[in-house]
């Protein structure tokens, strides 16, 4: 691929990008929220689990 191939491609995808509507940009913050939560959380207890293994003569990360 050149490069007028490239901003042929990405001068289509801005023509056909629209700017969201305020439902569907608080449906994908709340998504992406909760995600982030989630994560937090799993991370959160795999650190929890080390601090109780290391404490009980287990392996310390």
């Amino acid at each position: 691929m050149n490069i007028k191939d490239i901003i042929k491609n990405w001068k289509r995808v801005l023509q056909i990008a629209r700017k969201p509507t305020k439902e569907e940009f608080t449906i994908t913050s709340k998504v992406c929220g909760l995600g982030l939560i989630i994560i937090g959380f799993v991370g959160f207890v795999i650190f929890i689990i080390s601090l109780i293994s290391c404490s009980f003569g287990g392996i310390c990360l």
